[in-house]
This record gives structure tokens, C-alpha cells and sequence, in this order.
């Protein structure tokens, strides 16, 4: 497959590769929880807390959003949901380089009043 031929995808990469030594760290899906348990808000507080989690998570192992190569969203009423979840996360990625990433919409989540998460696998040098 030769990227050339594909569309330009908006935010996102069709193609990332990894060579070379170095680790993989999978980031289980990140909810909008707030430190003290509690689902954030509208979709925009979820989404801004899931990725502030994601960045936390990503802390834990060195990891910075320049590291990630994939990432998987769930939105819930994705219609409704996409313009504010890509504005959020362009704040957080690299738009230069974007990430592959895969956004589905679904009718629930795992927490019934969660309404975004995301998951996020990173490449690291050893």
C-alpha cells in the first residue's frame, strides 16, 4: 500500500512505523475520571480529563505524546461528539505527526456515564 494513494486524513496518520530497538507500552483506555473518582462532566470535561490521564499514564513510563503511535477512541453519539473530541485532542498530539488512530463510536462505554475513552500505544527508546 502506498500512503501517497490514500486520502490525507484529518489529525491522524494512516501509517506509522517503528524500527529499531526499543519498548512498546500499551496505555489501557483512559476515562474521564477526575483523581477523585468521579466521571468529569459533558463530553469536552471527559475528554480533557481522559487525556490528562493519558498523559499521566504516559508520564509513569517517561513518555510524552510525541512517543505515541496509536491511538483507540471510543465516543459515545460520535456525531454529535467528533468536532469537540478532535479540538481536545489537538491539544494534546503532535498535528505535525499525528498518530495513527482509529475513532469508533459506540452506544456505551464500561461506566454508564461515560461518554469518551481513549487507549494509546507508545514506542520508546530502551
Amino acid at each position: 500500500m502506498n500512503p501517497a494513494t490514500i486520502a490525507k486524513p484529518g489529525g491522524y496518520s494512516h501509517v506509522v512505523e517503528i524500527t529499531g530497538p526499543g519498548r512498546i507500552v500499551y496505555i489501557a483506555g483512559q476515562l474521564g475520571l477526575k483523581p477523585d473518582g468521579n466521571i468529569a462532566g459533558d463530553f469536552r470535561a471527559q475528554a480533557v480529563q481522559a487525556f490528562e490521564n493519558l498523559k499521566n499514564a504516559l508520564a509513569a513510563v517517561g513518555a510524552g505524546f510525541d512517543d505515541v503511535v496509536k491511538l483507540n477512541n471510543y465516543l459515545v453519539d460520535i456525531p454529535a461528539n467528533l468536532p469537540v473530541y478532535r479540538e481536545v485532542r489537538d491539544k494534546y498530539v503532535n498535528t505535525a505527526a499525528p498518530p495513527a488512530s482509529t475513532t469508533i463510536g459506540v452506544p456505551a462505554l464500561a461506566r454508564k456515564d461515560a461518554l469518551f475513552e481513549v487507549e494509546a500505544i507508545v514506542m520508546l527508546a530502551r
